[in-house]
């Protein structure tokens, strides 16, 4: 594949993209920043999988962040789990998506203003 610089609004789809493109050390960069975090806040534990069970996939999503004069400011890099390939009842048993609720957060603001609190 050739070295060849993606449009400013067209991002990589897929690693072998990112690392093909004129930015590549940008993307490198990202993706060892996004495995280090992982690491540094304990996402992950590396495992040996069972027999017979097949590891759902992953898949690198690549975004470039403009600042309001166009300019590329920062290049990140996220590593995903494709979930949608799982199995209800194999895969897993229950479903857990933590949310906060806009109308808690304005309540706890109005309290905090009200009381002058401050919010960290």
């Amino acid at each position: 594949m050739e070295r060849d610089a993606l449009p400013i609004d067209k991002e990589p789809t897929t690693y072998e993209e990112a690392i093909f493109d004129i930015d590549s050390d940008k993307w490198l960069e990202a993706t060892k920043f996004e495995t280090d975090a992982k690491h540094v806040n304990q996402v992950w534990t590396l495992v040996d999988a069972p027999e017979r069970v097949k590891p759902i996939g992953y898949k690198w999503v690549f975004k470039r962040k403009i600042d309001m004069d166009g300019n590329v400011q920062t290049y990140k890099a996220r590593l995903v789990a494709k979930g949608y390939n799982q199995v209800e009842g194999i895969d897993y048993e229950e479903t857990l998506s933590p949310m906060a609720m806009i109308k808690s957060i304005r309540i706890l603001l109005a309290i905090a203003a009200y009381y002058d609190y401050e919010i960290w």
